[in-house]
Order: C-alpha cells, then structure tokens, then sequence
C-alpha cells in the first residue's frame, strides 16, 4: 500500500473541480480558477447523522463497502457518493457511482488487508480500513 501514499485528491474550492495526482508528493500543487487547490486528508469519523465512514464487509467471494453502516448515504443529484475504491494488498480498484446508485461496491477479492474510501461530493473524503 506503500505506492497509494503517495497520490493526493485536491479540490477548487470555488468550482468544486477535483484533480488525482498519482506520486504528487512534494510536488506543485495543481492551480485551477486561478488559485491554488486544496488537498483532500481523508476523515475517519463522522459524528453528523450522515454517515460517510466507508463500512467494510467480507462477503463469498470479495468485499462489499457501504457508505452507512444502519443508513444508506443519500444519492441525490444534490448530495451523492462519487465513488467507493479500496487498496486490496496493494491493487487499488474503484467503482464510480452517480445519484440514484446505491452507495455501495462489492470488488472481487481475497485480500488479507483491506483500505476503503470514499468521495462525498459534498462532504469530501473518508477512509476506514480493515
């Protein structure tokens, strides 16, 4: 999981613009509508009756990740999960979600160590690992 530390999520604070840099540590932070963008840390609890701490759940076959553990996330046009990956021993997958999806993942996998996240568009990113 060594090489996913060294990729970063930023967003535009003014235009909600996301931008992944793959090996970005240390180097130029991305400029867009003509200021700096803010790197993404994800958050590991939430405390807000909307859950966005992903839950991960080892099912015949892989893992699925939902985004609420009693209560789904929303998955409005307004308010929607981006998308779910996790890094399974190294290999990172990733599904993309739009509103009226469920807020969940299931990847195929026997991975020993599991790292989920999770892109809130409103609310940021989120991790939890197993």
């Amino acid at each position: 999981m060594s090489n996913i530390k060294k990729r970063a999520i930023y967003v535009c604070e003014h235009c909600s613009n996301y931008v992944e840099g793959i090996y970005s540590a240390g180097g130029p932070v991305p400029i867009c509508c003509g200021q700096e963008m803010t790197k993404l840390e994800a958050k590991t609890a939430d405390f807000s009756t909307e859950k966005h701490v992903p839950y991960i759940e080892r099912k015949n076959g892989g893992v699925l990740v939902k985004v609420g553990k009693e209560t789904a996330h929303p998955m409005t046009a307004e308010h929607y999960i981006v998308f779910i990956e996790i890094c399974a021993d190294g290999i990172l997958m990733r599904k993309y979600l739009k509103h009226g999806d469920a807020p969940e993942a299931f990847f195929k996998t026997d991975a020993k160590n599991i790292v989920a996240w999770e892109l809130c568009n409103l609310h940021k990113y989120w991790t939890s690992s197993q």
